[in-house]
């Protein structure tokens, strides 16, 4: 066995060379007697294999069969003309036969022309040993150099272009100067008939010479076709605006406005995106006037289409306006490279805000103008108001709509306005337009100097501030602070790690806290994207209304001169007492007595009932508001209120002899009643009701106030009307139920008093009303006329022992 030494064999001895040249001559005979030997076993057909058929396997035709065969056996004919041969030939047979008929390419006759790589400059400059004008000559006749064109074809294989490729077109001469050409459209007059503009006539100049030929070339070059852009001019298969003013008939004008404007709000409506073009149209029929290119002189447009247009752009508007405010776009947004959707949404969000805002200007120039389109511009305003207030330019809107607000009279306008400012405030959630309008109201009432209709301020009164601001989550339990809201300082936590101790916020390295950071910054923008409220954004907001209104409220009751404000103040007061700072209490009371004080003077001098009433609806407003006051945070305060109660006291004498106690005040319009207040028997009651209330003295009130109060009411009520009588003897029985010892005024049983009843005396204190007896009782319940009124003293009376 032999062994392997791990190297390589060694190479074979190579033979003598003339061995390996005979061995070469041996095999390559070899290879030729084989190839001979495949050449001349190659089949040139392949034969058709006959297949032996027994009888037994033919089976009979049926009629079915024949059938067929009529119907469908013309159309086997193609097998008879089939080439038998061509398709028994073997596949080497077609190879052999398709190379003997292969077409062979001619190789190119060899010239005298240098290679194309030839760049060297020593071999000499070439000649094309053709002179010049033999070259002239062979190309002024065309005739010769199609010939030769021909015989270099001859030459060139079919990838070489053709002869009459080489030969320059030839531009058809006209002997005539003018041909006519297609017929031209119609055209559409004024009055609506179609005329016919003929046939275009083209002329062609004969001859003309080169300069001529240059000129005219300049000249079309300068000249710029003046053309109408889309938002005036006749597009989208529609006449021009322009064409349509210009209409001699104001039926026929406005009917065909009237279609378009339809036409053009229907494809706005079935795809916005694309309909800015058609946007710009519509907002067209709504200006004064119109001007094109084609026609510089402005058109006055009528008002009839004017007023379409605008209650259209509206309609408009308030369906295709997206749900969320389109801002600009900053320099860097513009600058970076977005794609095509983003584009085209981009393109149409600010070419809708630019249209919008057109539409506002043209409406509030129209509203200024005060003619016959400014009640429709008004509508449209506070309509985008109410239905928009999210969008773009709102405070652009609410300046025109607290605009009308400043006069001092009343009308159906100012109505709609102040309306549409109740519905602004009921419909605010984050409260963020609720303080714009209070920003503006305050401004436009200082700039008048309080001279305004004291309805204004009615709209105050239905701000969101009282039933959310400070509203706790639970009555059982107390609101806490959010955890991030209680996190302590790194500082502090750090030595709280330090020290061993537990802490809320773990050390964290620096990728932590920035991927902490980029965490915080999403869950931030999808809050936002979420549109939820946020509660102490909504917070803040309705802080900033309230110190506004109070600022407006104090400014009122400051203001040395009187003021038909006041008694709205006083009831925005009344309203949100319960919001107002401590701090500002003492002074707030003090301005309320030198109020009441200053109003029983005037009244002391007047001598006009209709002033007395006003004056005394101003005191008990006075009154209500100080108890409404210290009825809720107030109580801390301990402060003596025993002086209004004696105004207030002073106050129901003077009411026996006034007329239409329980009639609401007001104003009225030529179509119905608008804005209201309350009776002075409401008032009167209100304030009575705080008076002695529990809240107010504890339990019961004393005793001589209850029986003072008791006797001027009832000695009062003999003048008042039937249904202020009522609620009188409602309220005392009341006061006899709380206090027992009222039942002895209803006895008219001989007693000793201690001193005499005072009723002259304003002080209720000193009337000394257990002096007398509440004797009116028995007068109501045996000599009134009205049934509801005796009943109501048979039951006062029916308490007493």
């Amino acid at each position: 066995m032999v062994k392997s030494t791990g190297k390589r064999p060694a190479p074979s001895i190579q033979h003598p060379s003339k061995k390996r040249k005979l061995n070469k001559t041996q095999s390559s005979q070899t290879k030729l007697k084989t190839a001979t030997k495949k050449k001349d076993t190659i089949k040139k057909t392949i034969d058709i294999p006959d297949v032996p058929i027994d009888d037994e396997d033919i089976l009979p035709l049926s009629d079915q069969d024949f059938n067929l065969l009529e119907t469908y056996g013309g159309t086997a004919k193609f097998l008879n003309s089939l080439d038998h041969k061509g398709i028994s030939r073997s596949k080497q047979e077609t190879e052999r036969l398709w190379q003997l008929d292969k077409p062979v390419r001619k190789t190119l006759v060899d010239d005298d022309l240098p290679a194309i790589d030839s760049h060297d400059e020593d071999e000499g400059s070439w000649d094309s040993e053709v002179s010049d004008d033999d070259s002239l000559d062979s190309f002024d006749d065309p005739g010769s150099m199609f010939d030769s064109a021909q015989d270099v074809a001859a030459d060139l294989d079919s990838d070489v272009e053709m002869p009459y490729e080489v030969v320059p077109r030839k531009l058809q001469e006209h002997s005539h100067t003018g041909m006519e050409g297609p017929e031209r459209l119609p055209i559409k007059l004024k009055d609506g008939r179609i005329q016919k503009t003929g046939k275009n006539i083209s002329k062609i100049p004969v001859e003309s010479s080169s300069e001529s030929e240059g000129d005219s070339g300049d000249e079309m070059k300068n000249e710029k076709r003046v053309r109408d852009d889309a938002a005036t001019g006749a597009r989208f298969g529609r006449l021009a605006i322009i064409d349509i003013l210009e209409n001699k008939s104001r039926k026929a004008r406005i009917q065909i406005a009237k279609d378009q404007i339809a036409s053009i709000c229907q494809e706005i409506l079935s795809d916005p995106e694309n309909s800015l073009s058609l946007l710009k149209r519509l907002h067209a029929f709504s200006l004064p006037s119109v001007s094109t290119a084609t026609h510089p002189e402005p058109i006055p447009n009528d008002p009839l289409i004017q007023k379409l247009a605008l209650l259209s752009q509206l309609a408009v508007y308030k369906d295709i306006i997206p749900g969320y405010r389109i801002r600009s776009l900053t320099d860097k947004e513009k600058s970076e490279k977005v794609s095509q959707a983003v584009a085209r949404t981009r393109e149409y969000e600010q070419g809708l805000v630019s249209i919008y805002q057109n539409y506002l200007r043209v409406m509030e120039v129209e509203l200024k103008a005060r003619n016959s389109l400014s009640e429709t511009a008004l509508q449209c305003i506070c309509s985008l108001l109410t239905e928009l207030l999210h969008f773009n330019f709102r405070i652009n809107l609410m300046s025109c709509v607290v605009a009308q607000l400043s006069g001092k009279s009343w009308s159906e306008t100012s109505q709609l306005c102040l309306d549409t400012l109740i519905r602004v405030f009921r419909n605010d959630l984050t409260g963020t337009a609720s303080l714009e309008v209070v920003r503006l109201l305050n401004r436009m009432i200082k700039e008048k100097r309080f001279q305004v209709h004291p309805a204004v301020l009615s709209c105050l009164l239905h701000l969101r501030l009282k039933s959310e601001l400070g509203v706790r989550a639970s009555e059982s339990k107390a609101d806490k602070a959010d955890k991030e809201a209680q996190t302590r300082s790194k500082g502090k936590d750090a030595a709280r790690r330090a020290k061993g101790k537990s802490s809320d916020q773990p050390h964290l390295s620096k990728k932590a806290r920035k991927a902490l950071k980029e965490k915080k910054e999403i869950v931030r923008e999808f809050r936002d994207a979420e549109a939820e409220i946020d509660k102490e954004e909504r917070g803040s907001t309705h802080t900033e209304t309230l110190k506004l209104l109070f600022v407006l409220y104090f400014g009122i009751l400051k203001n040395p001169n009187p003021t038909p404000l006041l008694p709205a103040a006083l009831e925005g007061i009344i309203k949100y007492a319960h919001l107002v700072n401590i701090d500002f209490f003492q002074d707030l009371m003090k301005v309320l007595r030198g109020l009441i004080l200053s109003h029983s003077n005037d009244q002391r001098e007047e001598a006009n009932p209709e002033e007395v009433v006003i004056t005394i609806r101003h005191r008990l407003l006075f009154i209500v508001t100080a108890f409404e006051l210290l009825s809720g945070q107030g109580e801390a305060l301990n402060m003596d209120l025993s002086d209004f109660i004696s105004y207030l006291y002073a106050s129901i004498l003077p009411l026996a002899l006034t007329p239409a106690l329980d009639v609401s005040t007001g104003y009225t319009t030529s179509s119905r009643k608008e804005y209201t207040t309350s009776s002075l028997a409401d008032m009167l009651f209100r304030a009575l009701n705080i008076v002695f209330s529990p809240q107010t003295f504890g339990n019961t009130a004393p005793s001589w106030r209850s029986a003072a109060f008791a006797k001027r009411l009832l000695s009062s009520c003999m003048h008042w009307p039937t249904a202020v009588v009522v609620r009188t003897l409602q309220f005392v029985q009341g006061l006899v139920v709380k206090d027992p010892r009222l039942q002895a005024l209803l006895s008219t049983e001989e007693r000793s008093f201690d001193g005499v009843y005072r009723p002259d005396l304003d002080d209720p204190q000193l009337s000394n009303a257990f002096g007398s007896c509440l004797w009116e009782v028995y007068a109501l319940r045996d000599g009134h006329f009205d049934p509801q009124v005796r009943m109501e003293a048979e039951k006062l009376l029916a308490g007493s022992p």
